[in-house]
């Protein structure tokens, strides 16, 4: 019996699909992510998978046939109430799992259209995978298809020119409160990658003093060296917070760092001058509530939608070049997919096939060890393999539907004459 061919899923959420609210329940930390992994595999019909969590999505893509075991999953990791979930929750099938990916990994589905830092944070998931062992054969060709996918639309269209990215729209916006980023002090928590970016933005426009507060001081003073700063020890935070104007904060914490009894302490010391904070991390780093205080401007990655989503209709053709791409590809993925299915019941038809020969040819040699003519031994073991190797395939030729046996009969018939000429 041939065994069923997993397909390919992917179930996920994203801030086209849900709140930032039900998005950071279900974030992974980078940490934990080679345990979960292997706890989804593990622990039931998954065979692959690859977890991509960022602050704009999660999701699962997966080899399967039970793709809301995937879903189940998730809601369970993260001990939420299923139903609470599943509004939110897409699942797509292996055509769409497909073309998401592919739209992904350049920029098509981001918050920020274009933006680079995805393919990174995919690339990562991957290497997750890797290092984890849940990286199968299918997994493993989707996302070489991807990168490769990738690489193509931002290399043959503009799909990444004129792109306004969150550390770009985080100064917008802090620019519409203070008449001059140049007057004001800025602290950055958090030492990575989106970090770096708003320390560049911010710093174009000459703050008056800039601070890197981070976990290890080391990350820290890197950047503090590099933007013309000094770096402070996250533990420093709830005595030096109220010195800074504006609070750019970004870090992989699974609980808020910055509360609404620290703001307001914080306001106090400032004597109600105002405080902007961009909150970019997803979970996130500043208690939603803090928002309530007159004197906080607090802004999440969802706010800043609005803004990045400028200079879409600039790029209309650039869009349509890329998903004219992507569509190529996501054509030839499903024939090798295709393709790849059929490969157990091939296989089976030749250990089958490989077995019957044996099992005549023993037969024949039998008949010639005790006297019979080895010519009539050839005649009936040629027509015996023919008649036997034959049956499956013409009961199944039998049982086609008329549209189905029209196409085969012709693909044998081309067969069957290049066969004679040969």
């Amino acid at each position: 019996m041939v065994a069923e061919s997993q397909q390919l899923f992917t179930v996920g959420i994203n801030h086209q699909s849900a709140p930032l609210k039900v998005r950071e329940r279900v974030a992974f930390a980078g940490e934990a992510m080679p345990q979960a992994l292997r706890d989804l595999v593990g622990s039931g019909p998954v065979r692959e998978a690859a977890i991509l969590s960022t602050c704009n999505r999660t999701e699962i893509y997966c080899s399967t046939n039970d793709p809301v075991y995937a879903s189940a999953w998730l809601a369970d990791y993260h001990q939420l109430d299923r139903d609470l979930l599943r509004p939110y929750l897409y699942t797509l099938d292996s055509e769409h799992a497909a073309r998401h990916a592919f739209r992904v990994a350049s920029g098509l589905d981001s918050m920020v259209l274009g933006e680079p830092q995805i393919l990174g944070q995919l690339k990562q998931a991957v290497r997750s995978a890797e290092h984890a062992g849940t990286l199968g054969s299918l997994l493993h060709k989707l996302f070489q298809r991807t990168f490769s996918i990738a690489k193509r639309v931002r290399s043959e269209t503009e799909i990444g020119s004129s792109s306004v990215s969150m550390a770009a729209a985080a100064v917008t916006l802090a620019e519409r409160l203070f008449p001059s980023i140049g007057e004001q002090r800025v602290l950055f928590v958090g030492a990575g990658e989106m970090i770096e970016l708003c320390a560049a933005h911010f710093c174009s426009r000459r703050p008056r003093m800039v601070t890197f507060a981070n976990r290890t001081q080391g990350r820290g003073q890197v950047l503090a060296e590099r933007f013309g700063g000094n770096a402070i020890a996250l533990s420093d935070l709830p005595e030096r917070l109220s010195e800074y104007d504006i609070v750019i904060t970004c870090t992989a914490s699974q609980l808020p760092i910055i509360g609404k009894g620290l703001l307001e302490r914080t306001l106090r010391a400032r004597r109600r001058r105002p405080v902007f904070i961009v909150d970019l991390a997803v979970p996130r780093d500043v208690e939603a509530e803090a928002s309530q205080l007159d004197d906080v401007f607090l802004y999440t990655v969802d706010d800043l939608g609005d803004i990045v989503r400028q200079g879409r209709d600039a790029r209309a053709g650039a869009v349509r070049n890329a998903e004219a791409i992507i569509t190529l590809g996501v054509v030839d993925f499903m024939q090798w997919l295709s393709t790849r299915e059929v490969v157990p019941t091939i296989r089976a038809l030749r250990e089958e096939a490989e077995h019957t020969r044996q099992r005549e040819v023993d037969a024949a040699l039998r008949r010639i060890a005790l006297g019979d003519d080895p010519r009539q031994v050839l005649e009936r073991l040629s027509r015996s393999l023919t008649n036997k190797l034959l049956h499956a395939p013409s009961h199944a030729l039998n049982h086609l539907g008329e549209a189905s046996r029209g196409e085969v009969v012709q693909l044998l018939s081309g067969r069957t004459r290049s066969a004679s000429r040969s």
